[in-house]
């Protein structure tokens, strides 16, 4: 009987951790971490319209967002070194300036989780005369 207690109970660990189970919690794996060398122009005179605005940096995923004082702005992938998005001419009718940043959007992981949570960039300052 002994024998047959220690195989169902290594027939329900092996199914166990099959199916992912572990008793000890991981917390999910983060995404690759964007990093912005520069942007194109850094700078504007108040008012002016139509400005788009070019991102240099590393580790941008296909599905990056560039961030206008943190708000998500639409936002055209070139390559994982540079993004491009037009910047709003409402953001741009007054002197100031706006932090940029770009984040890698994390990914869900089902039910058990192994997705990636989002991560953001270092920040730029964007000046607008």
């Amino acid at each position: 009987m002994r024998i047959a207690n220690t195989i169902v109970l290594t027939l329900l660990l092996a199914a166990s951790l099959a199916c992912g189970y572990s008793s000890k919690s991981t917390p999910a794996t983060a995404g690759t971490t964007p990093n912005i060398s520069g942007l194109s122009p850094n700078n504007v005179d108040h008012g002016s319209t139509g400005v788009v605005l070019t991102v240099n940096g590393t580790n941008f995923n296909t599905n990056a967002t560039i961030n206008w004082n943190g708000t998500a702005l639409t936002t055209t992938y070139m390559t994982a070194q540079q993004l491009m998005t037009t910047i709003p001419n409402d953001d741009l009718e007054t002197s100031g300036t706006a932090a940029v940043t770009v984040t890698n959007p994390g990914t869900s992981g089902g039910q058990y989780g192994g997705g990636t949570l989002a991560e953001t960039s270092n920040s730029m300052t964007f000046t607008i005369n």
